[in-house]
C-alpha cells in the first residue's frame, strides 16, 4: 500500500467515531498542547497595546478540527478555554467567551470547507474564510460586549478598533499559516501510530504528487505575519 506524502493534505478519515478511545485520547493531547502553547506565549510574548494577547491556540486546535471535524474542534476549544479561565486568565467569563468565539469563527468554517472538498485547496479557502469571519466577529464582539464588561464608554472602544481589527487579522493569518505548515506532518504521524484512522486516500493506496507550493506560501505568509507582530510590539 502506498502512503500519501506527509506534506499533502489528506481526505477525512473513514473510521473511528468521535468518542472512540483513540479519538478522545488524541483530542485530550491536542487540548493539552493548546494549553501549553498558550502558557508559553503568555510568558514570552508581551501584550500588544497592553491588552491583546497573541498565541497559537487556533493552529493547535485546528489540527484536531481537520482530523475530527467541527464538533470536535468546538469541544476542544471549550475545554481549553475553560481550563485557561480557571488557571491563568484574569478576564473571567469575558476571556472565556472571547477565546471560544474567536477560535470557532476561524477554525469551524475552515474545517467544514476542507472536509467538504477534501483537498489542500479546500483548506486554503476555508482558512481564508475563517480569517475573515474571525475579523468581523471580533469587531462586533468588542463593539458590543467590551464596553459593558470593562465599564468604559463605547466611544473609547471605537478609538481602539483599528488596533483590535489589525490584531485579529494578523493573529488569524498567523495561526492559519502555521496550521497549513503543521497539519500534514502531524496528521501523518498520528495516522502512522494508529491514533487517527487512515484517510480514504491512504486506505485505497492512492499516491499523491508532492508540491512545495502550499508549504512555501504558508512560510511566506507566516513570516509576514511575524514581521507585523514585531512591528506592533515596537521591536522593529
Amino acid at each position: 500500500m502506498s502512503e500519501s506524502n506527509p506534506r499533502k493534505f489528506s481526505s477525512k478519515p473513514d473510521r473511528y467515531t468521535l468518542f472512540d478511545v483513540r479519538t478522545v485520547t488524541t483530542m485530550a493531547m491536542i487540548v493539552a498542547l493548546a494549553y501549553a502553547a498558550m502558557a508559553v506565549c503568555k510568558l514570552l510574548i508581551p501584550k500588544i497595546g497592553g491588552f491583546l494577547s497573541l498565541d497559537i491556540i487556533d493552529a493547535v486546535i485546528g489540527i484536531g478540527g481537520f482530523l475530527f471535524g467541527p464538533v470536535a474542534a468546538v469541544m476542544m476549544i471549550v475545554v481549553e478555554a475553560f481550563i485557561e479561565a480557571i488557571t491563568l486568565s484574569t478576564t473571567g467569563w469575558y476571556g472565556f467567551v472571547m477565546n471560544v468565539l474567536s477560535t470557532v469563527l476561524l477554525i469551524c468554517p475552515a474545517v467544514i470547507i476542507y472536509r467538504h472538498k477534501g483537498k489542500t485547496s479546500g483548506a486554503v479557502i476555508g482558512l481564508c474564510v475563517g480569517v475573515v469571519f474571525r475579523l468581523l466577529g471580533m469587531i462586533v464582539f468588542n463593539y458590543i460586549v467590551t464596553p459593558m464588561y470593562f465599564g468604559m464608554p463605547r466611544a473609547s472602544v471605537v478609538e481602539l478598533m483599528p488596533m483590535i481589527a489589525l490584531f485579529n487579522l494578523v493573529k488569524g493569518t498567523l495561526n492559519a499559516a502555521l496550521l497549513m505548515i503543521l497539519y500534514p506532518p502531524v496528521s501523518k504521524t498520528l495516522r502512522k501510530i494508529g491514533l487517527v484512522a487512515p484517510s480514504k486516500a491512504q486506505s485505497g493506496g492512492e499516491a499523491r504528487k508532492f508540491s512545495y507550493v502550499p508549504l512555501i506560501v504558508s512560510l511566506l505568509v507566516l513570516a509576514g505575519a511575524v514581521l507585523v507582530v514585531l512591528k506592533m510590539l515596537k521591536v522593529i
